[in-house]
């Protein structure tokens, strides 16, 4: 498969301002290479083509073939039926560590790219941005004009704050009363008990869960040598440490961390994936469509 990595590699993000267009570029270059790829099936193709008739949305119309045959078809959809889907994205002060690219960037891009991949499948696409309180809630709608009120409204923040995850999922579980997806995408760095307690409620109210476990590639490797001040980005304290007498220690933190999280999602039936902002958008937008097809 022709990776989106060829087209648009996730350090391009720190060059790139308009976030509507990089979640297109990212969206078609992925359903261009999904053919040729292992992720062949997934059903962000068209089922079939089906001759217009008046009444027919003239967004799905076939202006291509219209401009080869003169012929005017429609693209009929797999599916059906629309699946709400709510995007949860952090905007806490920690979502902004990262270079060239940071966590909140990432998270920026991939939360666009999948509303606009789940609008051009009918699904309709909502947004809810918290830090340690809700910052903004855009509800779920199937339109070009939704993606770009949430492109905008993705935009328009910057880090901030501490986090609470918990906030957002029980706000969601409490108002959302329709059952739906709900995409998570955050670095987590919230008390794990409260986070735990905020997904089952999500899962208690019926809504099917896909967590992205968001991560700058250091914070995984912690490839530090020297001598080194950290910074805390929602707490500002700082510490001095030899990185490389530290590193043991953290990467068992961190791993214990994460299969903490990963073990709880598991007992709840909730999608967990821990997702390195090195990795190509493919990837992470192929387990989404892995999800919604186990989901059917």
């Amino acid at each position: 498969m022709r990776g989106i990595s060829e087209i648009l590699p996730p350090d391009a993000l720190a060059r790139l301002a308009n976030l509507g267009l990089i979640a297109r570029w990212v969206v078609e270059g992925f359903i261009s290479g999904l053919h040729a790829s292992p992720y062949h099936g997934f059903s962000v193709e068209f089922a079939e083509y089906r001759a217009y008739a008046p009444g027919d949305d003239l967004r799905h119309l076939d202006w291509k073939a219209l401009a080869k045959s003169d012929r005017t078809y429609v693209k009929k959809y797999h599916s059906e039926t629309n699946t709400r889907v709510h995007l949860l994205v952090d905007a806490s002060a920690s979502m902004g560590f990262g270079a060239p690219v940071t966590k909140f960037r990432y998270a920026q891009a991939l939360a666009a790219a999948l509303a606009y991949l789940m609008i051009l499948q009918q699904d309709a696409a909502g947004v809810v941005l918290f830090a340690d309180r809700i910052l903004r809630v855009l509800k779920p709608k199937a339109t070009m004009q939704h993606f770009r009120d949430i492109a905008a409204a993705l935009d328009a923040l910057a880090p901030q704050s501490t986090t609470d995850c918990s906030q957002a999922f029980h706000r969601v579980a409490e108002t959302v009363k329709a059952r739906g997806l709900v995409v998570v995408l955050s670095d987590l760095y919230d008390d794990p008990e409260r986070i735990r307690l905020g997904l089952r409620h999500l899962r208690f109210r019926k809504h099917e869960v896909l967590l992205f476990h968001i991560l700058d590639h250091r914070e995984i490797a912690f490839p530090y040598g020297a001598l080194s001040e950290f910074r805390d980005l929602e707490t500002n304290e700082r510490i001095q440490v030899h990185p490389v007498a530290h590193r043991p220690a953290y990467t068992k933190a961190l791993s214990a961390f994460c299969d903490g999280l990963r073990r709880d999602c598991s007992n709840m039936q909730v999608d967990y994936q821990v997702v390195d902002t090195s990795v190509s958008f493919d990837r992470v937008l192929a387990r989404y469509l892995a999800r919604r097809k186990r989901l059917g």
